[in-house]
């Protein structure tokens, strides 16, 4: 397997000025042609809120079945932190990250769960699929618990 040299990974990164100019990078898939899922999760994501520009906190929970690529994940941790001051609302973020994340990799499949901390007393979660999963895909349950608050 060959790495492309213009790779984040193995050298020093600054964080990108935006989701916007962040790149994800992508490596050849070397399990190509298996089925299987790969997770990452980011239970410290932030961005701002673009109305009061105040910190937004919130658990991405990218699940996805790689086709011929794989998403880097340096890459990906930069591209997430670039959301940090950045002003969009919860429903934004969740799914610009999955539609960036599908246009970089071209997965089989990719689901992306947003679990939002109460913004104004109210959680908010968001959920996007590309479409149904594949048959014979194991998906465990992505493992974050409802809001309860106090509860």
């Amino acid at each position: 397997m060959t790495i492309e040299t213009s790779l984040a990974l193995g050298r020093s990164a600054t964080i990108p000025a935006s989701p916007e100019e962040a790149k994800l990078d992508v490596v050849p898939n070397p399990q190509g042609g298996t089925l299987y899922l790969t997770r990452f999760t980011c239970p410290e994501f932030t961005s701002l809120c673009p109305v009061t520009g105040q910190p937004d906190f919130g658990h991405l929970v990218i699940d996805y079945a790689p086709d011929k690529l794989l998403v880097e994940s340096k890459s990906l941790k930069l591209f997430l932190h670039s959301f940090r001051n950045h002003g969009a609302f919860h429903e934004h973020c969740t799914v610009y990250v999955a539609k960036r994340f599908c246009e970089a990799a071209r997965p089989i499949w990719l689901r992306i769960g947003g679990y939002w901390y109460p913004r104004g007393g109210i959680p908010i979660d968001v959920f996007w699929q590309t479409a149904e999963p594949p048959k014979g895909l194991w998906i465990p349950d992505q493992g974050v618990p409802g809001y309860r608050g106090r509860g």
